[in-house]
């Protein structure tokens, strides 16, 4: 596995070695020894999820409060998405910044992104499965978002406003600068 750091350095881009011949692949999505030793710490995984979805479906930017942050793993299993990660960490010198990259059953890549961080994505092909593994529980009532159209977080979604599909939920999020946010840069 490769693990590169991005333009925020805490989020992580994870590239397996993939093996393929004229049967197909194998690849080692997931080594927690591996992403240990990179990181100098644990996480423990403890649970995962799944979604399929349309073009232009959104999802996000979602986040959990302490004490029920969460570090996500995520990845797409088929077809394609922009995947998104922003800094809410107050004092963080990158507050408010984003990184944005294209997860797709072609590249195999995955983001890992750490507590203190909104997520979400948007999906570029017809019936794309995405998959995350989380280090917490879902919790109700620590469930927070971030308005995914915020003009100060300058996302580009590569796919116009029109054609987006949101839940109820994603079309009533806060602007960044009125939401609840970290209280300190913690991390994973």
């Amino acid at each position: 596995m490769n693990f590169i750091r991005t333009a925020i350095n805490d989020v992580i881009i994870i590239e397996p070695k993939v093996f393929g011949d004229d049967r197909g692949y194998f690849v080692e999505t997931f080594r927690q020894d591996k992403l240990n030793q990179f990181l100098g710490f644990n996480i423990n995984f403890i649970q995962d999820n799944e979604s399929k979805s349309s073009y232009g479906v959104l999802r996000g930017l979602h986040y959990q409060l302490a004490p029920a942050a969460q570090t996500k793993l995520v990845r797409v299993i088929k077809g394609k998405v922009l995947d998104v990660a922003v800094d809410i960490r107050a004092g963080s010198p990158t507050f408010g910044q984003h990184v944005s990259i294209e997860l797709s059953e072609q590249n195999k890549r995955q983001l890992l992104v750490p507590r203190g961080f909104a997520h979400g994505f948007v999906v570029l092909e017809d019936d794309t499965v995405f998959a995350y593994k989380v280090d917490n529980y879902y919790s109700p009532e620590n469930d927070r978002g971030i308005a995914f159209d915020d003009p100060a977080l300058g996302i580009d979604w590569l796919v116009d406003k029109e054609a987006l599909t949101l839940s109820d939920k994603d079309t009533q999020q806060a602007l960044l600068d009125k939401a609840e946010v970290f209280g300190s840069a913690c991390l994973y």
